[in-house]
Formats: structure tokens, C-alpha cells, sequence
């Protein structure tokens, strides 16, 4: 009798590590995109703007970087 483990994805069938390598530069790219707009959304907005919602200008590289915790 046979059988067949479906729990893991076949490189073969997936590309392997060129796919793997493809998704993670695109991933990266795109949380790249994400932290540089929230960076400058955060910039535009004004001393009494940020106080309002708990943050200073130093606070935003942390809070693009998504490292801000209080």
C-alpha cells in the first residue's frame, strides 16, 4: 500500500529556492514601501498632531521600523 505526506510543499512542484529567494525579496521590498510611507505620513504631521496620538518626532523611525512598544 502507498501513501502520500501532503504536510510538506514539493520543490519541484514549487520552484524551490529560486521562488523561495523570489518571495522573500518582493516581501522585503514591500515592508520596505510600508515603514518609508508610515515615515512619511508621521513627518507631515505636527508637534501638537503627534501628541495627540502619544508620539514625538523621535518616535517615528521606530514606529516605521515597527519596534515601537509603550
Amino acid at each position: 500500500m502507498a501513501s502520500i505526506n501532503a504536510t510538506r510543499a514539493n520543490p519541484a512542484l514549487t520552484g524551490g529556492f529560486a521562488s523561495g529567494l523570489f518571495t522573500a525579496t518582493v516581501s522585503r521590498l514591500a515592508a520596505w514601501n510600508d515603514a518609508r510611507i508610515t515615515r512619511k505620513s508621521l513627518s507631515q504631521l505636527s508637534v501638537r498632531e503627534l501628541d495627540d496620538i502619544g508620539l514625538c518626532y523621535g518616535d517615528i523611525n521606530d514606529v516605521a521600523a515597527g519596534g515601537f512598544r509603550r
